[in-house]
């Protein structure tokens, strides 16, 4: 049997979506700045990553149906409170490492990760809610570090999964509204 697999990332909780303000934080300002200088230095590769509805409509046009193919779409929940901390560290290490950026740059970066991270706090209702697990909601780090460890996954573990689920085409899709 083979499959198609669409991945859609959702941050939702009961009732609804849930608004956060992070802005407040003091790492706020330092969060913005790590996000833009590591999509700078050393960029992503999002090799499975599609656009929108319509990217992923073409791409399956240009993909041969047969009657036996089943398409399995898969959802994360609570994504941001289930990203380690130290292993996704030890990820962006080797990014760093592997980019053309100068040692200090690379220590630097990661000196923001740790003040980032341990900043694990954000309002919601007028409430400071202190989050245990994973990166914070809200904060503008969240997305790129998530990313980060998604696709560290993804990269080490989709070819030995296409190969023993037959699955010939994969695709993923950041829900963002």
């Amino acid at each position: 049997m083979l499959l198609y697999v669409v991945c859609s990332l959702l941050l939702c909780a009961v009732g609804g979506w849930v608004v956060v303000n992070w802005r407040n934080a003091p790492a706020y300002t330092l969060s913005k700045l790590f996000t833009k200088k590591v999509s700078q230095l050393a960029p992503l590769p999002h090799t499975f990553n599609i656009k929108n509805a319509q990217d992923l409509l073409n791409d399956l046009e240009n993909t041969p149906m047969l009657p036996h193919y089943n398409l399995a779409s898969l959802d994360i929940t609570n994504l941001y409170t289930n990203i380690p901390i130290k292993e996704t560290k030890m990820i962006l290490t080797n990014i760093l490492t592997h980019s053309l950026m100068t040692p200090q740059t690379q220590q630097e970066l990661l000196r923001w990760y740790d003040i980032i991270t341990k900043q694990n706090y954000f309002t919601h209702d007028n409430q400071i809610i202190f989050q245990q697990d994973g990166v914070v909601m809200g904060a503008p780090s969240s997305g790129l570090i998530s990313e980060i460890f998604l696709q560290h996954i993804k990269h080490s573990h989709i070819s030995d999964l296409t190969q023993k689920h037959g699955i010939i085409n994969y695709y993923r899709y950041l829900m963002t509204s």
